[in-house]
């Protein structure tokens, strides 16, 4: 198991790493993480839903995902409550305070051990990881995930730490010392991630964790923003550029409360003549050549305080200068003449209208479409792929031309003008997509879109080298073979 001295320490990534490393020496592993929070998701290649991350690292690790890679994902909903999807399907909305009381943890117990039981008959070795810190002490009689979950699993524990935020020293020593003696015993070494610098200036710094905290320093890796993998959660927003730059053409993903699914825009942040950046002003889009609204979990609370804080009217201003818009799933839904939630999917009962930029009307409905899916774009013949998770229905006006055709029958999405919508996540991952959205702008063209699976394999692979180089494999897998 990867734990963490807190959230957002790199867990997931090395994780991921380390699953390609288990692949490439000829092992079968497979990811797990018994909870998992957050708003981006995926959809399983039989229709249900997962952790995005999680689907990274089966990616990386060569292997189906699947819902007993994480059976148990919440989704915050709100400052308090979260929608809780158990095995890849929504159970309904869940108050913090009532989800982490005892009552109930052990049936969440039950299912998650049973996802662990099945696929660690599968799959050898599973890659755990846990969530946020290890020593959350106000948890731990509720906790499904992390300490409890290593018991279970019988698993060694290796504490992953983020040197680059500081006291390291206090986050590893206290991150062990909290343990009960069990569970202590069960830290097997510590990874010190993202760090910057002079390596040999740490040497005397893992000595000192190896001395005071009894347990081996297997690796400092250093931080990289070279190496292309997809972020877990959206903490990850925080290190991601908000200005528009000069040079460039200028894409800026409007940026709102309950934002979802921002892995969609990673083909854009990849391609060496666009800027992709994070709008929080009506400045900031207005700076923009080409405005995206992306997926949301709280499409309709999220739509009202766009209107509060002027980001709606510069959306509006922004088509109405003739400059692209794009809507992807709840922005799909945004860009629309009316949203309704007759039954109060995201809360109380509500219509409200939309954008007004595409002549379609959406309906929130209490079941929830998740699936993968093969589309034709416009008349275009190149195949592309994408996947749906979403709460809604969206119906097209007669005379309103659709963007997408899913499967050869079902039509998705719409097109406008110079604005388009669709509720297809990883739209932006196909270059018929973007050749079309970039038509306009022969500079972007002119450097061809890469394939995105080869992005991401080359991502895997580089993620693997670094890990070789800077983590003591070799010392991990007698650690491994100690647990057999």
């Amino acid at each position: 198991m990867l734990a963490g001295t807190g959230s957002d320490v790199g867990k997931s990534v090395i994780a991921t790493g380390l699953c390609r490393i288990f692949r490439q020496d000829g092992y079968a592993p497979a990811p797990f993480k018994a909870q998992n929070m957050a708003l981006n998701s995926y959809a399983t290649p039989d229709g249900l839903e997962i952790g995005r991350a999680q689907a990274v690292q089966a990616e990386a690790a060569g292997v189906e995902c699947c819902t007993d890679m994480n059976p148990l994902l919440l989704k915050p909903s709100g400052e308090r409550t979260s929608q809780v999807v158990l095995n890849g399907r929504p159970i309904g909305n869940r108050d913090a305070y009532d989800y982490f009381r005892r009552e109930g943890r052990e049936e969440l117990r039950a299912e998650v051990h049973a996802a662990y039981d099945r696929l660690a008959a599968r799959y050898n070795p599973v890659v755990m990881e846990g969530a946020g810190s290890i020593a959350e002490l106000n948890l731990r009689d509720t906790d499904l995930v992390n300490m409890s979950m290593a018991r279970y699993a019988d698993a060694s524990v290796i504490l992953v730490a983020d040197i680059d935020r500081g006291g390291v020293f206090a986050s590893v020593y206290g991150s062990v010392m909290l343990q009960e003696p069990d569970d202590r015993s069960r830290i097997k070494g510590v990874i010190i991630n993202k760090f910057r610098g002079d390596m040999r200036l740490f040497d005397e710094g893992r000595a000192i964790i190896e001395r005071t905290c009894g347990v081996p320093v297997l690796g400092v890796v250093p931080y990289f923003k070279d190496i292309n993998i997809e972020a877990e959660d959206s903490v990850a927003l925080e290190g991601k550029s908000c200005r528009a730059v000069f040079g460039k053409v200028n894409v800026a993903v409007v940026r709102s409360e309950h934002i979802s699914n921002f892995t969609d825009f990673d083909a854009l942040e990849a391609h060496g003549r666009i800027h992709l950046y994070y709008a929080g002003t009506p400045e900031d889009v207005a700076d923009a050549d080409i405005v995206i609204l992306p997926g949301s979990k709280s499409t309709i609370s999220d739509l009202r305080k766009l209107r509060e804080n002027g980001m709606a009217d510069a959306v509006c201003a922004a088509a109405r200068s003739g400059k692209t818009v794009v809507g992807i799933c709840g922005g799909y839904q945004m860009l629309g003449l009316e949203i309704a939630d007759p039954y109060g999917v995201e809360g109380m009962p509500a219509t409200v209208a939309g954008l007004g930029l595409l002549p379609v009307r959406t309906t929130i409905m209490g079941e929830k479409i998740t699936r993968q899916v093969r589309f034709r774009f416009l008349d275009d013949e190149r195949g592309c792929m994408g996947y749906e998770i979403h709460m809604g229905s969206t119906v097209v006006e007669d005379d309103a031309a659709t963007l997408n055709l899913i499967d050869g029958v079902l039509p998705d999405g719409c097109r406008s003008g110079n604005c388009i919508g669709s509720y297809i996540h990883g739209l932006l991952d196909n270059v018929a997509v973007l050749e079309y959205i970039f038509a306009s702008f022969p500079d972007v063209c002119a450097m061809p879109f890469n394939d995105r699976a080869s992005i991401r394999e080359r991502g895997y692979d580089a993620l693997a080298d670094l890990l070789r180089e800077y983590v003591d494999i070799d010392r991990l897998y007698k650690i491994m073979e100690c647990d057999d």
